[in-house]
Formats: C-alpha cells, sequence, structure tokens
C-alpha cells in the first residue's frame, strides 16, 4: 500500500468523524522470519497486515478503537466506536489539542527496496551462510534472520498528515560447542549489507576461545561490555527519560534535571536520523521527532515529550508519542551513545585483571527508581589477565544499578546497532569499573 493510498484512507475516517477532535493511524507490514537449528530450517513464516486505530476527542475524553477491515463500511464503523467509548471514558482536564505536525524527511537509508521484496531465498542464503560455519567448527547453531516493510500514516483534525516506509533486516545466532557457546548479531535496513558468513565465524570465534570455562569469583569486576551486552544494559534506561517517569517520579533524575549522574566520557542521544538506525522522523502523534541530547558529558540535561506532557508540564513537545492511550508516556525509542577515543582493543589491553562480556540475558528490574537490574552473562564471557584475553569462564549473575556503572564507565571509539522488540540502540564497546556479580554458575 502506498503513502497516498495511505493517505486515502486516513482522510475517509477523518471525513466520518463528529468528534471534536480525531486522529487517525494507518499501519502496513510485510515481515517474514526463518529461523534454524541443528543444520535445517525449522520455521519460515510470513505475514502481511494492515489496521486503521482512531482516537476521537470529545469534551476531553478520549476513545480509541481499530480494525483491520479498510472497507468504507468498517472505517465509519470504527470512527463510531471511537466516538461511542470515549462517551465512557473520564474527562482529563490536561487532555490538549492535538498537534498540527509539520514538515519531516525520511533520513537516508531508511527504506531500501531489496529488503522490502526480499523472498524467502535470500534469508535461506544467510541463514545456509552461518551454518556452514559452525559445520566447519563442528559446531552447532540455532538463530533466526528476518526482514519486514512497514508504512505507516498519521493524520488529524488539525491538519497534521505523516507518512513514512521503513525497512529493516536482523539475524541472530548463537553457535554451541561442547562446553561453551558464542554469540553474534547484525541489524541493518538494508539486507545485502548482512554477511551470514562474518555472523558465523564471529559466533564461532567466541564458542572456541571460551571453551573449557573455568570459575572466578563474583564481586567486584572491571567490565568490558560488547555492544550487544551493553545495549541489553541500556535498554532497560530508556523509560527513565519519559516525561511520565520524571513527572511521576520513577525515574532515577526525577525533580533532578541539569545534575551530573554519569561519567564525563558519557553522553546519550535520541536520534532517529543516525546512519546505523535510521528511523521514523515523526511521532504516533504525526509530531516531527527532535533529535534530544538526553546526557551531555555526564549531566542528565531533557526527558521526551508529547502533546500531552508537554502542556502538562509547560515545556516543548519533543515529538515521542507513542499510539494513545498506553501506560508509558513518551519514549526515546532510538538512544545513541556517543562514542569515545579509544579502541576496544586498547580499553581491554589497560585492563589489569577483569571480565569480557558478549552478552547478557534474562534482565529484569529489581528497583526502577534507582535503575537496579539483575541478570546474567551468556554466550561468550572471558577472563582478562595483564591486558590479555586468556580465556573463558563461567557465566555470572549481576545485580548493578545502571547509573551507578555508567557513572564509573569509559566507552570505546566504534559503534555497533544492536536493539530489541520495538526500539533501536547505537552503542560502542564500554568499559565499566566495579561492575558488580553476585553469584557463579556451573555453565
Amino acid at each position: 500500500m502506498t503513502s497516498a493510498e495511505r493517505e486515502a484512507i486516513a482522510q475517509r475516517a477523518l471525513e466520518h468523524s463528529t468528534a471534536d477532535q480525531t486522529e487517525v493511524i494507518v499501519q502496513v507490514a510485510d515481515a517474514a522470519l526463518m529461523r534454524f537449528a541443528r543444520g535445517i530450517s525449522n520455521q519460515n513464516v510470513a505475514s502481511i497486515t494492515h489496521a486503521i486505530s482512531v482516537r476521537a476527542i470529545v469534551d476531553g475524553r478520549t476513545g480509541v478503537a481499530s480494525t483491520n477491515d479498510l472497507s468504507d463500511s468498517s472505517i465509519a464503523a470504527v470512527v463510531e466506536r471511537a466516538i461511542a467509548l470515549a462517551a465512557l471514558a473520564p474527562r482529563d482536564p490536561h487532555q490538549p489539542q492535538l498537534p498540527a505536525g509539520g514538515t519531516t524527511h525520511a533520513p537516508d537509508g531508511a527504506y531500501v527496496a531489496k529488503t522490502a521484496l526480499a523472498d524467502p531465498f535470500a534469508r535461506a542464503q544467510i541463514c545456509d551462510a552461518i551454518v556452514q560455519e559452525g559445520e566447519r567448527a563442528d559446531d552447532w547453531c540455532a538463530g533466526y534472520v528476518t526482514t519486514s516493510a512497514m508504512g505507516i500514516t498519521i493524520a488529524n483534525s488539525s491538519g497534521a498528515l505523516a507518512s513514512f516506509d521503513g525497512t529493516d533486516a536482523q539475524a541472530n545466532v548463537k553457535m554451541i560447542a561442547a562446553d561453551s557457546s558464542g554469540f553474534a548479531e547484525a541489524y541493518a535496513t538494508d539486507l545485502t549489507r548482512i554477511d551470514g558468513g562474518r555472523i558465523g565465524k564471529q559466533a564461532v570465534h567466541k564458542a572456541a576461545a571460551s571453551a573449557r570455562p573455568q570459575a572466578v569469583e563474583p564481586g567486584a569486576w572491571t567490565v568490558i561490555l560488547e555492544p550487544a551486552a551493553c545495549g541489553e544494559l541500556l535498554a532497560y534506561l530508556l523509560s527513565h527519560f519519559s516525561a511520565q517517569a520524571y513527572d511521576e517520579g520513577s525515574s532515577f533524575f526525577a525533580g533532578r534535571l541539569d545534575e551530573r549522574f554519569f561519567a564525563e566520557t558519557i553522553t546519550l542521544r535520541d536520534d532517529y536520523a543516525h546512519p546505523l538506525a535510521p528511523g521514523m522522523p515523526f511521532d504516533y502523534e504525526a509530531q516531527p521527532k527532535s533529535r534530544v541530547t538526553l546526557v551531555d558529558r555526564g549531566v542528565v540535561r531533557a526527558f521526551v515529550t508529547d502533546s500531552y506532557y508537554a502542556r502538562k508540564l509547560d515545556v516543548a513537545n519533543t515529538g515521542h508519542a507513542l499510539p494513545a492511550p498506553n501506560a508509558s508516556g513518551p519514549q526515546a525509542l532510538n538512544l545513541v551513545v556517543d562514542p569515545g577515543t579509544q579502541s576496544a582493543e586498547a580499553l581491554i589491553a589497560g585492563t589489569e585483571r577483569g571480565l569480557l562480556v558478549s552478552r547478557f540475558w534474562y534482565i529484569r528490574t529489581v528497583d526502577q527508581k534507582q535503575a537496579i537490574v539483575t541478570g546474567m552473562t551468556r554466550d561468550g564471557t572471558f577472563l582478562i589477565e595483564d591486558g590479555r584475553i586468556t580465556g573463558g569462564v563461567r557465566n555470572l549473575r549481576f545485580n548493578q544499578s545502571i547509573v551507578t556503572a555508567l557513572a564509573r564507565a569509559t566507552p570505546a571509539n566504534d559503534a555497533h546497532r544492536t536493539g530489541g522488540h520495538g526500539y533501536s540502540l547505537v552503542v560502542p564497546t564500554v568499559k565499566i569499573e566495579g561492575f558488580r556479580f553476585t553469584s557463579t554458575t556451573e555453565f
């Protein structure tokens, strides 16, 4: 469905509405996944979806309804349902006028036709290249390759109209050896930039290098987090930069804007247009998305807002709304950590005794206010002695405040995209002093 077709659907919905204010979101998605394990493709799925969501505001009361039937009668019915639901909702005195939007431009590289048109064979070639690397090393591996294309149009009764089309591709693998494992991943909007052979080699190398892992004592360690590990940790910091978290007091810096929390080496930005992760240039209210410096050399400078919290807190709208209504408020979904000056190799060389961590898993929040999380290392944890990686170690559980960790952090000069469901991160390798591990494992 083209942007013009989506815009025509949105306009028909607006014409049907008698609400004080109306917002329409039309989305289409074409997504496919190929999963493999033990040398074969064991899952190959694809879906094409389209939907329309209508938000009706009547006397400060909000109703939202959606459907995947885009016929004229269904569009009229979903508008009527949203208005009916608004009549049942409580009145919100802070409900603002829907924003009028503005001019937006998709960042370069956000949409790549080869990714949008990728067939199962294209995904299978990448899977096969990964599997072949495992077979050469006598390892078995499991992982997946995905491709997707999405289109979104948002229009409202204030005159806002914005459309965006984007693509994405991902590959992920865990290589399993006799007593160790190795991890590798890749993300790109352009499928042709994902090299299955390279990913497979990385995972094989980690599995081989961490063979015969030794146990080490838990406690405070100097750690060097590779980008996947760093990203998995920082994903739990994203919600703290929401205006809602700041207003409700659940953010670690609530009431303490413009104070230093992190090391001077740490600068965090929300940047939808970063070349490694180009994304949607507007939010789910069709408001142009600002590129926001959240932390400047260790000092927290900003949180992100939408129209609701911009009015409530009397601040600017940064264009970070999620689809309304939601329990999370505005969110920073395109986090970028500015790189440092040293290479990852130099950070390792400057470590007398420490641990190199490939990735974390099963991270859970322990204390939201203090940003304390717990989790475990996985798929490649290594001992560093006298500036050299000397072998693999058994996995450890950690219990650590992300804020405290970033107060003792030094980023490397690299930059890699990592991420998860619904968010994107561009992060370097990061060295952290005094990272606290609480227990060891038998594997």
